[in-house]
């Protein structure tokens, strides 16, 4: 991370302030190792396929597969694994320069179980420590931090040290003009409770300007549970825009100017949901960054959402543009998944 040799610390290089990106996101990266089978339990499951995972990764590759500049920050073991994730992330257009390696901790694997429509069990292997939690503040290229157009954090980053410490000093260096956006993500196995977590949110909130998350994160974070109750809260916690992802009953959003949009998801036939929260954030993101309106921008990211939804992986389920249009023009969303970051 520090002393990059591609010097993308030199204002002139990219990702410095004349070459900023569109989105850097921060946090988890694995490899997700998932039966090719649905509604099998995982003790009986023989065959598995092998991909990019973990949400700050994932959010990355939906927004450069919809025509963005990305890089991710993040950790990965000094081993076969941690080569696959660089090599997965250079083929689906994600700078990998800020991925670097942790030689005490393996890369971290994440199996889960298929059950349509709305049970997909995960399963973390991510012991004694993932070494995505491993980034150190002072390895962090702060100049691109605070030149990128969007920056990405998640809640599983404030878990830990050092990368609990880390994530709060790339906040602080943010523009207050600037789209700071924290994906609540809250995962309770990775915290001691709820109660433990709380005030890490809380520290976190006043730097950002959008908050994502489903009605349990949200409830980690602000004590309410009611979507409307939440995102009021999450908007007197200081962001200006509150989105709370409420599943089958769509997403709510509300803007610190007062406005307020409820946009029902786009039906399909589930076969994975697991994704599909990260294709929304690439979505979000790319509407953030296109400058659209509230509702075209989430009735965008749940169309996003909902194509991997219909799909059995997740980074190389991240939709095209085309892909979107299509869906929200009425067609289906499509079961072929082209390979790699290319059409």
């Amino acid at each position: 991370m520090e002393n990059d040799p591609t010097g993308a610390t030199d204002p002139a290089s990219p990702g410095g302030p004349a070459h900023p990106y569109d989105l850097i996101t921060m946090g988890r990266i694995g490899v997700d190792l998932y039966p090719l089978q649905t509604g099998v339990p995982l003790a009986h499951a023989e065959t598995f396929g092998k991909f990019l995972g973990g949400s700050a990764a994932n959010v990355a590759v939906a927004a450069s597969r919809l025509g963005r500049r990305t890089a991710v920050i993040t950790r990965t073991g000094a081993d076969p694994f941690g080569d696959y994730l660089h090599r997965e992330l250079r083929a689906f257009g994600v700078d990998d320069r800020w991925v670097t390696p942790v030689d005490a901790y393996p890369t971290p694997l994440t199996f889960c179980e298929i059950f349509p429509p709305d049970d997909f069990p995960l399963y973390f292997y991510r012991q004694p420590k993932a070494p995505d939690l491993e980034i150190h503040g002072h390895e962090l290229d702060l100049a691109a931090i605070t030149a990128s157009r969007i920056f990405w954090m998640t809640g599983t980053g404030l878990s830990a040290e050092p990368s609990r410490s880390a994530t709060l000093a790339a906040l602080a260096q943010r523009p207050e003009s600037g789209t700071t956006v924290f994906d609540l993500d809250w995962r309770p196995m990775f915290w001691e409770s709820p109660e433990d977590a709380r005030p890490h949110y809380a520290a976190a909130l006043p730097y950002a300007t959008v908050a994502v998350g489903n009605l349990d994160e949200c409830e980690i974070a602000t004590g309410e549970r009611e979507p409307h109750a939440a995102a009021r809260a999450l908007l007197a916690a200081g962001v200006r825009l509150a989105v709370v992802k409420q599943g089958p009953k769509g997403v709510l959003a509300m803007s610190a100017d007062g406005e307020s949009v409820d946009v029902p998801p786009v039906p399909v036939d589930v076969v994975n949901g697991l994704g599909a929260g990260d294709a929304f954030g690439g979505a979000l993101c790319h509407g953030l960054l296109a400058g659209w309106g509230l509702e075209r921008t989430l009735r965008y990211a749940n169309a996003a959402g909902a194509i991997v939804a219909s799909r059995l992986a997740c980074s190389s389920a991240m939709p095209f543009p085309d892909e979107v249009a299509r869906l929200l023009a009425g067609g289906a969303p499509g079961a072929v998944e082209r390979e790699g970051g290319r059409p």
